[in-house]
Parts: structure tokens; sequence; C-alpha cells
């Protein structure tokens, strides 16, 4: 018979010194030849004795091992059904298996800016039990005790026959909570995923129950580094849509800064599939002798492309604040685009100059490939006014399309981006054909009614379903600044 031995160093008290060997034995083939080793090699095997009788020692460890496999088996499941990852539901869950196949008790210690701090702890399905673990989860490890040790040394702690009452702290009363617990073997494992330890799994063994011995070990160091990972990747995710979720706040602001004698309303639409984050922005800042106004879109989606829409958003602004002329701030927003690399990603935009000629807005609307807005009147007629342009990165000599508009009170411009033109009826239908119409039985309206008008249109229009993110951007003409 050819054996794999594992041999491994653990802090063991209460009992003499163990080896622990993990024997994987090779069965013949079924046609009676030697199964091959990894070399392709075949390996001379001893003839299969028959299965032990029931009741005999033999019968038992296997049994015991069985219901081992059967427990790893259940945590792995518990991990993978818990789709909307929790930590502490994870956490509480799986102490509750633990508790339930393995041990009598089972504590939850997490590490919380530095210290390790209760988070949960379970016990048997016996009257008082959940009034004790209630009490025992106020209480945080001591130093020294066995959840401390293992926290510090991040090595896991057997120890088969307690003689310590002190071992695992005291409880709120001040009496030890292994007394509480009835316990009389000790089992503390790190929450490890190898490079980072988020806390300590204890589990304590009532004397009826047995000792703890090498095995469970593995076991609960197997179960507690599956859940670790878990936390690990979970943690990362988060910590990444937060990020990426920030960054697209302060690319569009819920509010923006307030043009003098003009109405703007805003809106802008997450995609109903995924979760990435979207290339659009939009802002309103000073300019010399006026106002500035942009809108643009980014091609792709994610981290990557947020990056280069705060790259060209900030690029638009500080070239504003200096220069009132959009066609320049779009040239100078190019050539820091082409300057840096991003990876072959491209902007499309539009810039616009506000300032006011007598009772007039006058607009200077510059497009780099980005749609045009449509001019709508109070009374219902529209005019589509055309982009065009190349958009920003791509060549360095790529000149913007610059047009002049005069508003009158009450005109309104709608500016959006692809992801309103594009969306797509259960039919294919593109609701690019159907904008102009949307907006002509909106006219009249405030801003705000513009943007709240527009979006049950096209929510009703795609059935729901948005395969790209939206935004939308209203201004309307009022009466000049005293």
């Amino acid at each position: 018979m050819s054996c794999e031995l594992a041999v491994r160093l653990i802090d063991v008290r209460g009992d003499d010194e163990q080896l622990l060997v993990a024997v994987s034995a090779h069965r013949p083939a079924a046609n009676g030849t030697a199964p091959a080793d990894g070399r392709g090699r075949a390996r001379a095997v001893r003839a299969s004795k028959p299965l032990p009788a029931p009741g005999d020692p033999v019968s038992a460890a296997m049994a015991e091992m069985t219901r081992r496999i059967d427990l790893a088996t259940a945590a792995t499941r518990l991990l993978l059904e818990n789709v909307t990852f929790s930590e502490s539901v994870t956490l509480q869950r799986s102490a509750r298996l633990l508790a339930s196949g393995l041990a009598s008790w089972v504590i939850v210690d997490l590490n919380q800016r530095g210290l390790l701090r209760r988070h949960f702890v379970t016990g048997p399905d016996e009257r008082g039990s959940a009034q004790l673990a209630q009490a025992a989860a106020t209480v945080s490890p001591e130093p020294g005790s066995a959840p401390s040790q293992v926290n510090d040394s991040g090595s896991s702690l057997l120890i088969t026959h307690v003689e310590d009452d002190g071992i695992l702290g005291a409880g709120p009363d001040g009496v030890p909570l292994l007394a509480l617990f009835g316990a009389a073997s000790v089992l503390s494992v790190p929450l490890s995923d190898g490079n980072r330890t988020h806390g300590v799994l204890t589990l304590a063994r009532q004397a009826s129950d047995g000792h703890f011995d090498l095995a469970d070990v593995g076991l609960v160091e197997e179960i507690a580094e599956q859940v670790a990972l878990a936390i690990s990747v979970r943690r990362v995710l988060r910590r990444r849509t937060e990020t990426a979720e920030a960054l697209q706040a302060s690319l569009l602001p819920p509010v923006l800064r307030a043009v003098p004698g003009v109405e703007i309303a805003l809106a802008h639409m997450a995609p109903t599939q995924g979760r990435e984050v979207g290339g659009d922005f939009y802002d309103a800042y000073p300019t010399p002798a006026g106002w500035g106004l942009s809108i643009g879109d980014v091609c792709g989606k994610g981290e990557d492309a947020a990056a280069v829409t705060a790259a060209a958003r900030h690029a638009i602004r500080v070239l504003g604040h200096w220069n009132g002329d959009p066609a320049d701030v779009l040239r100078g927003a190019n050539e820091i685009m082409l300057a840096e690399e991003f990876g072959g990603r491209f902007v499309t935009a539009d810039a616009a100059h506000l300032s006011w000629r007598g009772e007039a807005l006058r607009v200077v609307l510059s497009s780099a490939g980005h749609p045009g807005p449509v001019l709508l009147h109070p009374d219902g007629r529209t005019r589509q006014i055309s982009g065009g342009g190349l958009p920003l990165g791509i060549f360095p000599d790529a000149e913007p399309v610059t047009q002049e508009l005069g508003l009158a009170a009450g005109d309104v411009l709608f500016f959006c981006t692809d992801g309103l033109t594009g969306a797509r009826s259960p039919e294919q239908a593109y609701f690019e054909d159907s904008l102009t119409e949307a907006l002509t039985s909106l006219a009249g309206r405030p801003p705000a009614d513009i943007v709240s008008g527009m979006r049950r249109y096209v929510l009703d229009f795609c059935a729901g379903v948005l395969l790209d993110d939206l935004t939308m951007l209203v201004l309307r003409a009022g009466q000049p600044p005293s």
C-alpha cells in the first residue's frame, strides 16, 4: 500500500505528544492492474482487505471521518449559497454550524481597529444557553486568554484537558467563561486567509462530548480559512465599490452651481444590469464674463473609465476658469487627453459658454463628437442642434464644431448622453427617434419636470431595461439678473 504522510506543528497542551498521519490508500483498478503514479508508472498494490464489521474501532473511525467531511462540505455550501454576502451573517451561521457539529460552544472574536472584540457567541440547544451566550458576547477577550494568544501568534491553540479556568477569560459577573460553559477542552484557531488575520474562532467542548484532537484542529482551520477568504474578498470588493461610487459621485454631483437667470435640472440613471461605474459626467463652472456648462461620456465602463472621466471633467473645468471660449477649452482638454496614457479611451463632450446680452441668453456651444442638444420653445416647437467634431483623446488636430444660439425667456436646451438616445425598446427601436416628440409633450414646464417626464418616457420605452447609463441636463432661460 502506498501512503502520503503530512506532518505539521501545533501548540498542544494537556496531552502527550501526538503525530497526525493522513493516509491515502490506492486501490487496484477494476481490470486488476495497479494504478499509475503521477509519472505514469504502475505501482504495486496489495490486495484490498475486506471492510471491517460494524461496531469495531475501524468502523467508528470511518464514521467519524465521514462526519467531518460532511461538516466541511456543509461549511463550503454555506459560503457558496450566501449570494448577498453579509460578513456578520456568515460568521454567525458558521459558528452555529460548528456548535451543532463539533463543539458545545463557539466564540467569534474580530479585529476591529487593532483591538480584538467579541462578535458572537453560540452554544448548545439547551435551556438557558441563549441567555448565557448573550451575556458572554458582551465581554471582549482578555489579554492572555486563548483568543488573545492565538490572535497575537497567528497559530492555533489546542488544550485537550483544560486546567486553567481563566483560559477563556471571565464573564460579565467575573465568573470564568470556562466554568459557565462547563467546558473541559478548548480549541482556538485564527480566522486567517494566509495573509491577514480577521479574528479568532474559539471552540469549547463539555467533558461529556469528549476532547478535541488534532483532526479537529485541521477541520476547524480549514473552515476558518474558507470563511476568512470570503471575508477578505468581500472587503476588497466593498472598498473598490465604495471608491468607485465616491469617484462617480464627484463626477455627477446631485446639484450644480447656480447660474444667474438660468434654471438647471439634471439626472443620471445607471444601467439596470451590472454595477460597473459609468463614464458620464456634467459640470457647471464660472468663466471669464459668464458661466460654463459641460456634459460628456467616456468610452468604456469601470474604474479605468471613471479615471478618464475625472481627467476630462476637471481639465474642462480648469481650462474654462481661465478661458471663456468653449472651443479653446475643448482643444486644451484634447491636448491633455493625448498627453496621458489612457489605454486608447476617448471622450465625447459638449461645452457651452453662457452670458447675457440684453434680454437674451447667449449660448456659445462647442461639440467634440457629442450629440447636440435639443432647443425646445415654450410653444412646443423643437430644433435639433447638430453636434459634430471629433472626440477628445484621438487626434492632435481635432477641431470642435462651434455655433451660437440666442435663448429667449422660457426657451429650453436639453442636453443628454448617448445612453438616452441609444435606449432600445423590446422591439429594438431607438429612443432617439422619439426624443423630440417626448420633449414636445413637456413644453412649457420647468426643467425639473422635464427631467422627471423624460425619465418616465425612457423607462416606459425600454420596458425598464437600461443597457447603458444616461445623463440629462436641462437649462431654461429666465430673466436676466439685475
